[in-house]
C-alpha cells in the first residue's frame, strides 16, 4: 500500500490549512495517510552559526525521513503577509540543509487557503516557484478561497471548489 504525509504550513491549533489538507487526504484511495503537525517540529530558528556549531536538531532529520519514506506529499499552506508563515519557513529551511533535494522528487499535491477571496494565492505562487527547486514534484495545485464559507463539518461545501479539489487529488493519485 502506498504511504503519503500530509501537513499544513501553520502551527496553528485551528489551522485552517490543516483541516483542508486533511480533507484532501481523505480523498485519495487505497493509500496510507500520515498527518504531520508542524509543531512537533519546532526548532530554534535556522541560522548558519547555529548549524555549523550545533548541526541539525533531531526534528529535522526527523521531517526529512518522513519525506523519505512518504511515496507522496499534500501539503496546504498558510499565507502570513504574503508569504509562508514563520513556522513553516523555519522547517523549511532546517530540512533544506539536512537533504537539498528536500521533497526527493515525490509527487506533491499543493494548495494553500486563506479567509479571503484570494485562497492563498500569493504563498501559493511562491511555492509554486520556489519548491521545483528543492526537487518537488508538483502534480496538482489548489487555491481555496473564502474558507469560512465554503468549508463546514470537515469538507468543502462549494460543490466547484470541490470538484475542482477532486480533479486535482485524482492527478496525485495518478502520479503515486
Amino acid at each position: 500500500m502506498k504511504h503519503i504525509i500530509a501537513f499544513a504550513g501553520s502551527n496553528s491549533s485551528t489551522s485552517i490549512n490543516k483541516q483542508l489538507v486533511t480533507y484532501a487526504s481523505q480523498l485519495v484511495d487505497d493509500v496510507k495517510v500520515t498527518i504531520l503537525d508542524l509543531n512537533d517540529f519546532e526548532m530554534p530558528i535556522y541560522s548558519f552559526d547555529r548549524d555549523s556549531n550545533t548541526g541539525f536538531p533531531k526534528e529535522a532529520v526527523d521531517f526529512i525521513a518522513h519525506i523519505k519514506n512518504a511515496d507522496g506529499i499534500i501539503v496546504s499552506l498558510a499565507e502570513h503577509n504574503g508569504a509562508y508563515s514563520a513556522a513553516f519557513k523555519n522547517v523549511f529551511d532546517w530540512a533544506s540543509r539536512v537533504e537539498p533535494k528536500t521533497f526527493l522528487d515525490k509527487p506533491m499535491l499543493l494548495m494553500a487557503s486563506s479567509p479571503g477571496g484570494r485562497g492563498g494565492a500569493s504563498v501559493l505562487e511562491m511555492a509554486s516557484d520556489r519548491f521545483p527547486r528543492h526537487f518537488a514534484n508538483i502534480v496538482g495545485k489548489f487555491s481555496f478561497p473564502l474558507f469560512n464559507d465554503n468549508f463546514s463539518d470537515g469538507k468543502i461545501t462549494n460543490e466547484d471548489l470541490n470538484n475542482q479539489l477532486l480533479t486535482e487529488v485524482k492527478q496525485f493519485q495518478n502520479s503515486l
